[in-house]
């Protein structure tokens, strides 16, 4: 039995999905070529990194208590900084998600009295309540310290408006601005770490001193270099997408300005003890082998998303990014302006999933999050996002997001089941 064969008989998916899948492929050959090309040059960073800092046995060790000279901590620390291209870093288990790697960085830098001033739009939902855009008030938000909230909507084209940006700038004195690389959930472009540091420049050159914040979940080894690089002050991310490589259990980091990841530090522990307190308790191991898969198996997810954008392009939907376009991070979104077939997609994918392939998707009343979500996550490290998955506020026009991908095989797997239930859906 072949394997076509075999997918038919196993999985339900059809001669036309396979044919359309292996067309697909053909077509976005050359696009392949550049992942693999911009994995290759992240790789020999990492390696470089891990040579420079003489990582050895000795810093997979775990500790416990205070974490008092806990060397694989502070090891990680300086690979994070040399590979991210920054002064320090803050990578800890005790990040509980990428919201909350933003959120201490945002704490840590503002004071009662000064601006924040989001450029890219309006961030990512989870973070609403935390800067008090909603929620109750007196639950410690950042409205609740008196910091005052400015945001520029984008561009019809998602792109910054940049008139806007200078208006604001000019008239406020901005302590910060929020810069966010990813779509989130919108029909937006995905920003290179080169158009961020385009965007960092403009606001450095009308207000030097404004701190610029990126959040750069999903984005991490998408391209050559990240947003520090190119003059970010800080970035921040989650372990269990990205720079995680599927391996590590949780946490996240905070790379930038070495003055200002000690004000994250104090904020993630407490004034006086920073970085210096927080024992690894067995974590290390896999946050170092994790951050050196990350190039590799980062690439395997974007070539997930390149198909699952080629392949659903035949079957009629409008994707973004098309196909053939360089990527800057792993999301591939799909408008299908019907919640049914929202529906169907994100079933597909979790069938398609390692863990909990059985498990039957419905949209829910997820935390953090204004209307009901429905979520595909058959992950081994429960809601990773460089495992394969997809997601959707269920409100027009009903935009799934999906992500992620260990392998590319297993991931072609899920994409193609997705698409075959879409097909199902139709007839």
């Amino acid at each position: 039995m072949g394997t076509a064969e075999f997918l038919q008989s196993s999985f339900g998916v059809s001669k036309e999905i396979l044919n359309l899948t292996a067309e697909a492929e053909r077509e976005t050959a050359n696009v392949f070529r550049h992942i693999a090309e911009t994995a290759e040059f992240n790789q020999y960073k990492v390696q470089k990194a891990f040579y420079e800092n003489r990582v050895s046995e000795t810093h997979l060790f775990p500790t416990t208590g205070y974490g008092y000279d806990d060397l694989g901590r502070d090891t990680l620390d300086k690979v994070y900084a040399q590979v991210f291209e920054a002064e320090d870093a803050l990578v800890r288990h005790h990040f509980v998600n990428g919201s909350h790697t933003i959120a201490t960085a945002l704490y840590a830098v503002l004071r009662p009295g000064d601006v924040l001033f989001a450029i890219t739009g309006k961030p990512y939902d989870t973070l609403e309540e935390a800067i008090g855009i909603s929620g109750a008030p007196g639950r410690g938000s950042l409205k609740d310290y008196e910091i005052e909230y400015c945001e520029a909507e984008l561009k019809e084209n998602g792109l910054p408006d940049f008139d806007k940006i200078k208006e604001i700038l000019i008239s406020k004195k901005v302590k910060a601005v929020e810069i966010q690389r990813s779509k989130g959930y919108g029909w937006r472009p995905t920003y290179s770490a080169e158009y961020i540091g385009e965007i960092v420049k403009f606001v450095k050159n009308i207000s030097p001193e404004t701190i610029c914040i990126v959040d750069n979940c999903y984005g991490e080894f998408a391209d050559l270099h990240e947003p520090t690089y190119y003059g970010a002050d800080l970035i921040a991310g989650s372990l269990i997408k990205n720079p995680g490589g599927g391996l590590a259990l949780t946490g996240g980091y905070i790379a930038g300005r070495r003055d200002l990841i000690e004000l994250c530090s104090y904020r993630l522990t407490c004034v006086g003890i920073g970085k210096e307190c927080g024992a690894s308790i067995g974590m290390n191991r896999n946050m170092y082998q994790g951050f050196f898969m990350a190039p590799h198996i980062t690439a395997q997810a974007i070539k997930s998303a390149v198909l699952c954008s080629a392949l659903f392009k035949k079957l009629g939907a409008k994707v973004d990014p098309e196909p053939d376009m360089i990527r800057h991070d792993i999301i591939q979104s799909i408008r299908f302006e019907n919640p049914d077939k929202v529906i169907a997609f994100c079933r597909g994918i979790q069938k398609g999933s390692p863990v909990d392939s059985f498990v039957t998707p419905e949209p829910w009343d997820m935390p953090g999050y204004q209307d009901k979500v429905i979520m595909a996550a058959g992950a081994f490290v429960q809601g990773a996002s460089i495992e394969l998955s997809a997601d959707a506020p269920m409100k027009p026009p009903y935009i799934v997001y999906m992500q992620g991908g260990l392998t590319y095989e297993s991931a072609k797997l899920g994409i193609m089941i997705a698409a075959e239930n879409m097909k199902r859906l139709e007839k």
